[in-house]
């Protein structure tokens, strides 16, 4: 590690957990490169995170925030700091094997129209499985719901070196995702709206407006926790996936095919908000309902990114169009019972 000229940031957005974020500190130190630097933003942890850190580990950069601005804000103001060519943000609950920069670097210097990359991701208890958060490279279908290689809803599938080759994606985890700085930077960062979930996505999605290709690199590879921070079926959680995909469909999609697509999306949320309430999902309800109000009650915002994104948009949107799964993975979930990637994406799926 090296604070004069690093090549390399990372940038972990934190609050509270010291023992989480100590073993993440532990492994990082371990990483088999030489020009990096270890940037960990406070998003105002109540648990002593602050002084832990400055005691313990000196030669971190650490930002403390007056307040939590989620992983969105968190990242955005490490950027802000970064000595490095290229960002790599990262969650405070993962540990990695010590030669994954050095793979990312290599997949992201290979092209230059290649902006951001992630590493295979596996489950930290359970390392010979996929994780949940990003597994090996994102996908998302037309409907703007996102799956991954490895991933589908909450099935995750074995590591048996299916997905082991080096290919490009729709998104990549901000479990852990190396980005050109100023690349980042054009696209306008993270939308610190998202607060948690799905602002990879939405970065993704602007990267490729631009011309740029992302990718996932399986020779790099990261253990995650997952869902410590905000653990699964709460509110919350509901609350923020649905909104944030909502967001992204009708921020970034053409106003043509948000009448189509948009229709059909608010249609299955209501399928989801009908079945939640079959199941008696009080969490699940309560997130949908306050993600569709959030939706109606704020269309400044949707036009202020729909203006964002028309002017880096370089009148690609067709092809991105054609990245996307032509077809439901809802669908083919739910009603035809294929819960993996390959069985969703083979042709007679």
């Amino acid at each position: 590690m090296t604070k004069a000229s690093p090549l390399i940031s990372i940038i972990i957005p934190h609050w509270n957990g010291i023992e989480t974020l100590s073993e993440c500190i532990n492994s990082l130190l371990k990483t088999d490169f030489d020009s990096y630097e270890i940037i960990i933003v406070d998003n105002a942890s109540t648990d002593g995170s602050q002084e832990w850190i400055k005691l313990n580990h000196p030669e971190i950069n650490l930002v403390e925030n007056d307040s939590n601005y989620g992983y969105a804000g968190g990242c955005n103001r490490g950027a802000e700091i970064a000595k490095g060519d290229f960002l790599v943000f990262l969650n405070n609950d993962t540990i990695q094997e010590p030669d994954w920069l050095k793979y990312l670097l290599d997949c992201i210097q290979k092209d230059n129209t290649i902006a951001a990359v992630q590493p295979k991701i596996l489950n930290y208890y359970e390392k010979t499985t996929f994780d949940y958060a990003g597994g090996a490279g994102g996908e998302m279908d037309i409907f703007c719901y996102p799956f991954a290689r490895g991933r589908v809803f909450l099935q995750q599938e074995k590591d048996n070196q299916q997905y082991d080759n080096s290919s490009q994606c729709f998104w990549a985890s901000g479990t852990a995702i190396m980005v050109k700085k100023d690349l980042f930077i054009t696209a306008g960062k993270f939308d610190e709206i998202f607060f948690a979930h799905m602002e990879e996505i939405d970065l993704c999605w602007r990267l490729k407006a631009m011309g740029y290709q992302i990718w996932v690199e399986p020779k790099s590879i990261v253990f995650h926790k997952n869902a410590l921070s905000l653990p699964m079926h709460t509110h919350r959680k509901y609350y923020l996936n649905h909104r944030n995909s909502l967001l992204m469909l009708f921020s970034n999609y053409p106003l043509k095919k948000i009448i189509y697509l948009g229709t059909i999306r608010i249609f299955l949320e209501f399928v989801a908000l009908c079945y939640s309430m079959f199941k008696l999902d009080i969490n699940h309800i309560t997130g949908i309902l306050h993600s569709l109000i959030w939706i109606v009650f704020h269309p400044q915002i949707i036009i202020k990114k729909r203006m964002h994104y028309k002017k880096i948009n370089k009148s690609i949107d067709n092809e991105i169009f054609k990245c996307l799964l032509q077809k439901s993975i809802v669908v083919n979930y739910y009603v035809f019972g294929k819960k993996t990637y390959s069985s969703i994406v083979s042709k007679d799926a």
